[in-house]
C-alpha cells in the first residue's frame, strides 16, 4: 500500500525591511524634528536665564504645536501625494478601457525591456492583465506598489506622536537639570538622544548603526550650534 505524498508547507512570508518605509521615515522625522526644534528652544528660553517654570511653559507649547504642525504638515503632504496617485490610476483604467489591446503590448513591452523574450512577454501580460489589468500596470508601468502606497493617517499619526516623544526627551532633562548651566546640559543631553535615535533608525532600516547615528547628531548639533550663535548675536550668553 502506497502511502500519501507528505503535504509541502507553504513557504514562509518574507519580511522585507522595505515595507517600514512608509511609518519610518515619517517616525525618524518626527522624533529627530521633536528633539531637535524643542531643545533649540528650551536652550533658548534658558539661556536668557529663565526660570525653569518658564522654561517648561515654553517646552511644553512647542511640543504640542510642533506635534500638531507636523501631523497636518505630513498629512497634507502624503495626501497630495495619494490624491496623484489615484489620479494616475484612474487615467490608466480609462486607458484600458479605450485600447486594452495596445496597453497589452505596452505592458509585455515593459517585460522585454527587463528581459524576457518577446513570445514569454506576451504571455505574461495576457495573464496578469486577465487577472488584474489594472493592477499589473500601476505596478509595472507607473511603479505604484503596496510597500511605498501613501498612507496620510498612517503618516500623520507617526510624524505627531514620534515629535511629542522626540520633544519629551529635552523637557525631561530641563525639569531635573540645575537651573545653573541648564542649557549646556540640555543641549549635551540631546545630542545624546539624537544618537541613540540616529542607531535605533538606521538598525531599523538595515544599515549602518554607527553612520545613521553619526549622520542624525552631525546635523542635530549643526542645527543646536546655529542656535547658539543667534543667542550669542543677541548677547546672551550660554554658561
Amino acid at each position: 500500500m502506497s502511502t500519501p505524498a507528505a503535504a509541502v508547507a507553504p513557504p514562509s512570508r518574507e519580511r522585507h525591511r522595505s515595507e517600514r518605509i512608509g511609518w519610518l521615515r515619517a517616525a525618524v522625522l518626527g522624533a529627530n524634528d521633536g528633539i531637535v526644534s524643542t531643545a533649540s528652544l528650551v536652550i533658548g528660553i534658558a539661556a536668557a536665564q529663565s526660570s525653569r517654570q518658564q522654561v517648561l511653559v515654553a517646552g511644553v507649547a512647542g511640543l504640542v504645536a510642533g506635534a500638531m504642525s507636523m501631523a497636518a504638515g505630513e498629512y497634507v503632504s502624503v495626501s497630495s501625494q495619494s490624491d496623484t496617485e489615484r489620479a494616475d490610476l484612474a487615467i490608466e483604467s480609462a486607458e484600458l478601457a479605450a485600447d486594452p489591446h495596445f496597453e497589452r503590448e505596452e505592458l509585455a513591452e515593459i517585460y522585454v525591456a527587463r528581459g524576457l523574450e518577446a513570445t514569454l512577454a506576451r504571455q505574461v501580460a495576457d495573464q496578469l492583465m486577465a487577472h488584474d489589468a489594472l493592477g499589473a500596470h500601476a505596478r509595472d508601468e507607473l511603479g505604484f506598489s503596496h510597500v511605498v502606497t501613501a498612507r496620510p493617517v498612517q503618516a500623520a499619526f507617526a510624524s505627531a506622536g514620534s515629535f511629542a516623544v522626540g520633544a519629551a526627551m529635552p523637557l525631561v532633562t530641563a525639569a531635573v537639570a540645575p537651573e545653573r548651566g541648564m542649557a549646556a546640559i540640555i543641549a549635551a543631553t540631546s545630542l545624546l538622544f539624537l544618537i541613540a535615535l540616529g542607531g535605533v533608525a538606521a538598525g531599523a532600516g538595515g544599515a549602518s548603526m554607527w553612520r545613521g547615528a553619526l549622520r542624525v547628531a552631525f546635523w542635530g548639533a549643526l542645527a543646536m550650534v546655529f542656535t547658539a550663535l543667534v543667542g550669542w548675536a543677541f548677547g546672551v550668553s550660554m554658561a
